[in-house]
């Protein structure tokens, strides 16, 4: 399936009039304020959010997963997943791969696939957390901070092959979590454990291309629950300081003990400039891996507030934004919409701050004029800004509405059936 402009504007003409009073009405206000609508739709249509491969299907627990059918059996469905997503929101222009579960076996095929539909390749993930058919040593006990050199060496060359197919692809970066830990005391040697990684790690980083990125991630916990190897970004940022310039911390926001403060972890990774991007989703627990925003959406302003500050006072290089989440409830395809939906609106929100009496609010120790000055930008109602913003690239004003009045799953089922799984899950 594949959706056409055409299908889009008939979608806009219900909502045009309606969306136009909003949209004049915000602008008008914003204006009066100094601020530049122009230049905010503008950076709203640049801002761009890769879609990973392994979310366009229903997840789930461990105790369960309920399908609701008509979920990509194969890449190439996927891809086109991806592609009804970008037309919908002008928003989401890559997909990021996980291997093995997604090795092309027709590149070629592959390719005019994405051409198609207009959109890219974002990172390639590596996967040393589950094994794989016919593999000839398990990780159970760990990969690359595994005590055995032999699994330790079968992790890393699965890292070489996935930059392999990255390359192949078009790809510029290569996203590493790792599962290794342990769950309980004296299961192994903490020490041995990270030394290990960082030996792995250098064997990956010499295969990395030097215009790639290796983005490393890191866990406080699960599936291990005494120790994680690269528990906190504090150990994600130590090895790629030891690595070298190719290699970034990756911020995944459900990757932190509850309540951690993730707009201070990202203020300080951009003042050292090893922030290489994010795996955007949200908790209330823990790795909860709920829709973005749904539950800590001031937060995610925080966080944004941080990154525009960032991207002006200092040179953290330009970063890979990417959703990462489980649907088991919702409807995959419209919960990713709702994500990239929340991601722009914070990050329209944090372009609103006023950043110059923030900062002589700060100098002068004026704790409630700083608060006022926040929360004035993030309680201020953006989402015709947004949706001005996709209507202008050629998207839906209302993307959701327009998925359902479209029938995008009812067709995805009537192509695919009901029975079908996404690969990988």
């Amino acid at each position: 399936m594949k959706l056409t402009l055409d299908q889009i504007q008939s979608q806009n003409n219900y909502q045009s009039a309606e969306h136009n009073r909003s949209f004049e009405f915000l602008a008008e206000s914003l204006e009066k304020k100094g601020i530049d609508v122009e230049s905010l739709i503008s950076k709203l249509q640049e801002l761009q959010i890769a879609i990973p491969s392994w979310a366009l299907g229903t997840g789930g627990t461990r105790f369960g997963r309920f399908s609701g059918g008509g979920e990509p059996a194969t890449l190439i469905q996927k891809i086109q997943d991806v592609g009804i997503l970008h037309a919908l929101n002008q928003s989401s222009n890559a997909v990021s791969l996980h291997i093995p579960w997604d090795i092309p076996s027709d590149y070629q095929a592959i390719k005019d696939s994405v051409s198609e539909v207009g959109i890219g390749f974002d990172a390639v993930n590596s996967n040393t957390f589950q094994d794989q058919a016919h593999q000839a040593h398990s990780y159970k006990f760990g990969s690359l901070a595994n005590s055995e050199q032999a699994v330790r060496d079968l992790a890393v060359e699965h890292n070489k092959k996935v930059i392999e197919i990255g390359e192949k692809l078009g790809s510029k970066a290569l996203t590493v979590w790792l599962a290794d830990g342990s769950s309980f005391p004296g299961q192994h040697s903490l020490r041995k454990a990270l030394e290990n990684t960082h030996l792995s790690l250098q064997e990956i980083y010499k295969a990395v291309p030097d215009d790639w990125k290796l983005l490393i991630e890191y866990k406080p916990y699960e599936p291990s629950f005494y120790s994680t190897v690269i528990q906190d970004w504090g150990t994600s940022f130590l090895l790629a300081n030891k690595l070298g310039k190719k290699a970034y911390t990756m911020v995944d926001l459900g990757h932190h003990l509850p309540n951690t403060n993730i707009e201070q972890i990202v203020a300080t990774l951009m003042t050292e400039g090893k922030l290489g991007g994010f795996h955007f989703n949200d908790s209330k627990y823990g790795d909860d891996d709920l829709t973005v925003g749904s539950v800590k959406p001031y937060q995610l302003f925080l966080i944004f507030q941080e990154l525009v500050k960032g991207f002006k006072e200092t040179n953290n290089p330009p970063l890979s934004w990417m959703i990462d989440a489980s649907h088991n409830l919702k409807d995959p395809m419209e919960d990713l919409i709702q994500s990239v939906q929340a991601i722009k609106l914070a990050y329209a929100q944090a372009l609103l701050v006023d950043s110059k009496s923030l900062e002589a609010a700060q100098e002068v120790h004026d704790v409630a004029g700083a608060q006022e000055i926040l929360q004035d930008a993030y309680r201020t109602d953006l989402r015709p800004l947004l949706a001005e913003a996709m209507r202008r690239s050629g998207g839906a004003i209302d993307p959701i509405k327009a998925f359902r009045s479209l029938k995008v799953r009812e067709s995805l089922i009537n192509e695919r059936g009901l029975k079908s799984i996404a690969s990988g899950l």
